[in-house]
């Protein structure tokens, strides 16, 4: 019996890896451009992979899906007719300073422990604990002076991000707050660490080397501070990456591949594995009122489709394991494991209409109705 046992739990491991071998043997990498496929080619029903996309379009504002593209096993296989129009993706830009944290952790420069004091000294007096970790999970109660409500932006519109106020919003790590004056200060920490801008690190370690192209993207920036130009941390004011759909969607191959492109290393699976999960428990009481709630679903400044605090998943009917880069104007990156697929929607009409999560589960449902091959039963990174 215990032979038959052992027998059965070898041929269930043997399956995974042979799972896990054929979803890599079929996984591509662009080189100077993506290859464009049929959807067919690649185990989705262009017919049914139309009804997502109509269904989307329609739920849009103005923009719909022209700047629109989804990718599957390295492979496009649906845009937009305009994947190369360059304009700024406001909060997505959280997600790239999370990046620069996470190469400057596997370069052990950093941890998520490191204390914001020890590389910015102003912060020492008000806020002494605050750690990187704190930063990256919108979790510090930093507060910068400026940061007073102006109109509908309330959540940290200061203008001088870099000057601590003399009182936080909490203790750090006791509540959530989403924040944009302090992701800019956390870029002004990373960049003191890093003793470069982010905009150079992430160019010499990520963007080259993925074959970003250099005249369709760029990272706004406060200029110098204290000798060193610091890019903006949060997307606010300007100060955040100008792209297009074309060329973030390989950043989000890069992040679907755990960090390895082409069979090279580039930033550690454990980062990328941490960063794209939920790190903020559902439980966290809010320290301020935001429409941008990430109790349950925000990880390293990446959105997971983890449960919220209402007990509702963020995205429902999407697989449990997506997650998403996104900021104001309908600009988002959704990364799904479970269907080795990247899909980019970016926009400036959210002024016009905003698009949901609930839309956005709806949307991402029926794109997981047109899959035929039968993989997502079997792929889940989480």
């Amino acid at each position: 019996m215990m032979f038959k046992c052992c027998a059965q739990s070898a041929i269930v491991v043997l399956c995974g890896l042979l799972i896990c071998d054929a979803a890599a043997a079929r996984m591509a990498f662009p080189g100077k451009d993506w290859e464009e496929v049929t959807p067919e080619s690649q185990g989705v029903d262009s017919a049914k992979l139309n009804v997502a996309v109509s269904y989307l379009k329609n739920n849009s504002g103005p923009d719909g899906t022209k700047e629109f593209v989804v990718i599957r096993n390295g492979y496009m296989i649906w845009k937009g007719p305009k994947i190369d129009k360059v304009h700024g993706v406001w909060s997505l830009t959280k997600s790239f300073t999370s990046t620069a944290l996470g190469l400057l952790i596997d370069d052990g420069k950093a941890t998520l422990q490191t204390l914001a004091k020890d590389h910015v000294p102003s912060m020492a007096a008000t806020y002494p604990a605050v750690t990187l970790r704190h930063f990256t999970t919108m979790t510090s109660g930093y507060y910068a002076v400026g940061d007073e409500p102006r109109g509908g932006y309330r959540h940290g519109p200061s203008l001088t991000p870099f000057t601590p106020g003399p009182k936080p919003l909490f203790a750090p790590g006791s509540r959530y707050a989403y924040w944009d004056s302090a992701m800019n200060q956390f870029g002004n920490v990373l960049t003191r660490i890093a003793g470069e801008p982010m905009e150079e690190l992430f160019k010499r370690r990520i963007a080259g080397r993925i074959a970003m192209n250099r005249d369709k993207w760029d990272w706004g920036d406060f200029g110098k501070v204290d000798g060193i130009v610091v890019n903006g941390g949060s997307g606010n004011h300007g100060k955040h990456i100008r792209i297009c759909a074309r060329e973030l969607a390989r950043f989000g191959h890069l992040v679907l591949n755990r960090g390895n492109w082409k069979g090279k290393r580039l930033i550690s699976e454990s980062w990328v594995d941490a960063a794209t999960r939920a790190q903020v428990p559902a439980s966290m009481p809010l320290g301020h009122p935001s429409s941008a709630d990430g109790r349950g679903v925000y990880g390293y400044n990446w959105w997971s489709n983890g449960v919220k605090a209402d007990g509702k998943r963020k995205w429902p009917g999407a697989p449990a394991g997506a997650y998403s880069a996104s900021g104001y104007n309908n600009n988002d990156m959704f990364v799904i494991p479970e269907w080795d697929m990247v899909i980019v929607r970016l926009g400036l009409d959210e002024n016009k209409f905003k698009i949901t999560d609930t839309i956005y589960g709806s949307f991402l449902r029926k794109v997981g109705e047109a899959i035929v091959d039968g993989t997502s039963e079997h792929k889940s990174k989480k």
